[in-house]
């Protein structure tokens, strides 16, 4: 691959049964570009737990993926109520997500720690009221 790829999802904030499907894609065009299953098992991971996020917090946003040949870029953007305490939300098991979203499996309060752990990089901008974006990095090359 000599030339970094680019692709854009809309994620449906308003469908659990959709969420997830822009990290199945990803997942695809990774390993038709030969991407080693560790590496896209990091990239899926990761951005199928921001699908989530945006779908239980946001309402929905949309995926930018950048694949180059050294990195996997994700950067996920939504217009929701924004995180008031970052290093809060980092915390395992830390979640505000409502009891109907609970009792579907899912406000474990995993989702960021999960993008954490699974990514090289990771970096949130929030403002409460006006959204946030993640931009996380996966290594092609293990270190």
């Amino acid at each position: 691959m000599s030339e970094t790829l680019r692709f854009h999802f809309d994620v449906d904030g308003d469908n659990f049964t959709s969420a997830g499907q822009a990290s199945v894609q990803v997942k695809k065009i990774l390993r038709e570009l030969g991407v080693s299953p560790e590496i896209i098992r990091k990239v899926s991971i990761a951005m199928y737990e921001g699908e989530i996020n945006m779908v239980i917090h946001a309402g929905g946003g949309e995926a930018d993926v950048v694949v180059s040949e050294e990195y996997v870029e994700i950067i996920l953007t939504d217009h929701g109520p924004g995180i008031a305490n970052i290093a809060q939300a980092m915390q395992e098991g830390f979640s505000t997500a409502p009891d109907n979203v609970r009792s579907l499996g899912f406000g474990a309060g995993m989702g960021l720690p999960n993008m954490k752990r699974y990514t090289n990089t990771m970096e949130i901008e929030s403002e409460v009221g006006k959204g946030t974006t993640i931009t996380m990095r996966v290594n092609l090359e293990e270190t």
